[in-house]
């Protein structure tokens, strides 16, 4: 059995830009069990009537702005308490205070001492309307975005109609000025799919066998959220191209596909067997931005790849894992194994 390690995604935001209101949209999703981790539960608006049933604990970690806490504060307990494998989470969210600093939180969560989580990523919330007046107010582009794999623009709907496509462009611009990888959704009222932030449990969601069922991702969290909030023309929903794997395949390739994902993927993951010089070895691998996550699987399971993102060009994205996946015959990779085993050793 592998070892599950759960992901813990930060989610970040200036005072106002809807953070909690993304998060109170995460918790619709069915079947999912989510985690949280606030600054001060009592000051936030996290609706309760989500956390029934929804979130198995709620952690609230005192003494101001998390990543303000000396040596993780209270973070790591938390993290501990909500990783313990009898609540089978399938995602622990730290929602940060509107002061947080982004870049130290992803660090602090990068360098968690818990044995049995993983960075899931950094989600920041930004306010359409408000963006140049709050975040991003001087000529050198917002350190904060540095540290984010997905940046959320919200409130769209808030700007002027025709000025709306214009300084969406613009917000977009700023943020790959600091940060090229960043993925970036642009969406209202907090809508974001769930499937870009994580996957629920394996027993509760429809999404789980989802290689093996050959069922679209993407069609899987349309009905999700047409059976928690209705269809919602602002929603951003996310794509799934998914390749099942036929044989070992070499490592070289797969770690070329990880460090270079085909555009606007944003989550790629799978469990897939490895060609080595005496017997094939089983690994598990998730991608998150630019966050590679590699480990060890015992029992030789395999399955394929799932990409998931955004826009995608779903010819080229399949063409790019069927490539990945090309079984590797007899034929050993020295160099791709060391680069496999490196990233294993980082991961671990």
């Amino acid at each position: 059995m592998a070892t599950t390690r759960v992901p813990v995604v930060a989610l970040t935001g200036h005072l106002g830009a809807g953070k909690t209101t993304v998060l109170n949209h995460l918790l619709l999703a069915p079947g999912a069990r989510i985690g949280v981790i606030v600054n001060d539960y009592g000051t936030i608006n996290v609706d309760a009537g989500l956390l029934t049933g929804q979130v198995d604990v709620a952690a609230s970690i005192a003494g101001g702005c998390v990543c303000c806490l000396p040596e993780g504060g209270g973070l790591d307990e938390a993290l501990e308490r909500l990783a313990h494998p009898r609540l089978r989470l399938d995602v622990i969210v730290v929602e940060a205070s509107g002061v947080a600093e982004p870049v130290s939180l992803a660090r602090m969560i990068h360098s968690s001492g818990v044995a049995n989580v993983r960075s899931g990523g950094l989600v920041d919330v930004v306010d359409a309307g408000a963006y140049f007046d709050t975040v991003d107010t001087v000529a050198v582009p917002p350190a904060r975005f540095a540290a984010a794999s997905l940046v959320v623009i919200n409130k769209t709907d808030q700007l002027p109609e025709e000025q709306r496509e214009q300084a969406i462009a613009r917000i977009r611009e700023r943020i790959h000025a600091r940060n090229p990888m960043a993925h970036v959704v642009v969406t209202t009222r907090g809508l974001i799919d769930p499937a870009l932030v994580f996957d629920a449990a394996a027993e509760q969601h429809p999404a789980v066998g989802l290689i093996q069922e050959e069922l679209p991702l993407a069609e899987l969290a349309r009905r999700d959220a047409a059976q928690s909030i209705g269809a919602d023309a602002h929603q951003a929903h996310a794509a799934a191209v998914s390749v099942p794997a036929a044989g070992p395949v070499p490592a070289g390739p797969l770690i070329d596909l990880l460090e270079d994902p085909p555009e606007g993927v944003y989550r790629l993951k799978g469990t897939i067997l490895v060609g080595t010089a005496r017997a094939p070895r089983s690994y598990t691998v998730n991608l998150v931005g630019r966050h590679i996550h590699v480990a060890p699987r015992r029992g030789g399971h395999q399955d394929g790849l799932v990409a998931i993102g955004t826009h995608l060009d779903e010819q080229l994205v399949r063409a790019r894992l069927q490539e990945a996946l090309t079984p590797s015959g007899e034929q050993p990779d020295p160099p791709g194994l060391r680069r496999l085993a490196r990233y294993a050793r980082l991961s671990a």
